[in-house]
């Protein structure tokens, strides 16, 4: 089995850094092209939501065996501001830096299982799961294109 990735993240260049690693790990487990590209585009998500909200943080990668399918866990954390409406964060469009709003709704949408907990004032940490599998996976009704 693979070894986890634990990424620091509090410049630009940690971003890309953490979406390399998301790119050699898919590889290692046997991600098809597709799956690892949406993994890869949804920590390059992460890690910018954590130096542009709490300018500092963490990306962790970690290989999964808990299926008869390999999966790569993302474990992005922070000790920044948090989120202080997180059903407003994940509606498309929605953002308080002036972007396009398109992050979090992103992750959402191009990994397999998100689950975030965020408290104002403490941080957020956000855990996603992403499976080796062609579409669609248990629970997934609609293939992706």
């Amino acid at each position: 089995m693979p070894e986890s990735f634990y990424i620091a993240i509090s410049a630009e260049l940690h971003i890309a850094e953490a979406r390399r690693n998301a790119l050699i790990l898919a590889e290692q487990m046997g991600f098809r092209r597709t799956d690892a590209y949406y993994l890869a585009t949804a920590v390059t998500e992460l890690a910018a939501n954590i130096v542009r909200y709490a300018g500092c943080g963490e990306i962790q990668l970690h290989p999964l065996n808990e299926r008869e399918i390999p999966g790569i866990e993302v474990v992005a954390s922070d000790t920044g501001p948090g989120i202080a409406d997180l059903d407003l964060a994940l509606r498309d469009g929605y953002s308080t830096s002036g972007g396009l709003g398109g992050g979090l709704p992103g992750v959402n949408r191009l990994m397999d299982e998100v689950e975030i907990h965020s408290e104002p004032g403490r941080g957020t940490c956000i855990r996603a799961r992403k499976w080796a599998a062609a579409w669609p996976m248990p629970g997934h009704p609609i293939a992706p294109p």
